[in-house]
């Protein structure tokens, strides 16, 4: 994956760890440079370190907290990204909060109206502040981490499940407004079962040996974001479909 990224700005949320990290780190050692969106500064610190350790380009460290910014907090990024660097290339929403599980009947307003605010309006604020530094790129991307519960109801699933609904709407809707006036390229991916604390909150009884790993997926995740995916408009992606089928081009090729 070595430079098939090179030269791109590509900003993560959820840069801390998990998958978001993964994702990180992959893009850099893919050639971009990657803006690292977080809540907790030292996490980030933390892939920051890892990035530099492996002489990658330097990434550049966002603190935010996306279930307490405001308004202005997003159009701030915006207006700073715009008047520091030439385009915005990529942009992956990743962060999410599972919250409380549940009957709707019994479910916490004040967790469904912090799920809604982190893995919904937060997205749409991002993407909405961030459009214009991506339409100066020509070609980019931006992916919406979904989920299989925002694909097919599951009980008990509860805000979460309904956010990700959302974030499928919210795709499909940008999507096309898109589609024949921009070459900003917009998707939802489901990144399934994985190896991470987010996973392990759901189901606590799994062995998470028997899942794979953030790192494992990323190769579909650098394909995304690259030239090779230009055609890839309006979809809702399985990851792991996208893998095999990255995998087996790859083999073709050699």
């Amino acid at each position: 994956m070595t430079d098939t990224l090179k030269g791109k700005l590509i900003m993560v949320t959820g840069a801390g760890d998990g998958i978001g990290k993964a994702a990180a780190m992959a893009y850099a050692r893919a050639g971009a440079s990657v803006i690292l969106l977080g809540r907790t500064q030292e996490k980030l610190e933390s892939v920051y370190d890892a990035i530099m350790a492996e002489k990658l380009p330097e990434p550049i460290i966002h603190p935010m907290d996306l279930a307490t910014a405001d308004i202005a907090d997003y159009e701030e990024l915006g207006t700073s990204i715009q008047e520091q660097f030439p385009a915005l290339d990529g942009l992956l929403h990743n962060a999410s909060i599972l919250g409380s599980l549940g009957p709707i009947e019994y479910f916490p307003p004040e967790s469904w109206l912090k799920i809604m605010q982190v893995n919904v309006n937060a997205v749409f604020l991002l993407t909405r502040a961030l459009l214009p530094a991506l339409a100066q790129s020509a070609d980019a991307r931006i992916l919406m981490t979904s989920s299989s519960v925002g694909r097919q109801g599951r009980a008990y699933w509860g805000a979460y499940s309904v956010s990700k609904f959302a974030t499928e709407g919210l795709m499909q809707v940008l999507a096309d407004e898109l589609e024949n006036t921009s070459s900003i390229r917009v998707n939802s991916i489901n990144p399934g079962a994985t190896r991470t604390e987010m996973r392990r909150s759901a189901f606590p009884a799994e062995d998470p040996a028997t899942l794979p790993t953030a790192e494992s997926l990323m190769p579909a995740y650098v394909y995304l974001m690259s030239a090779q995916s230009q055609a890839i408009h309006g979809q809702a992606i399985d990851i792991r479909e996208m893998l095999a089928r990255v995998q087996n081009d790859h083999a073709s090729a050699n």
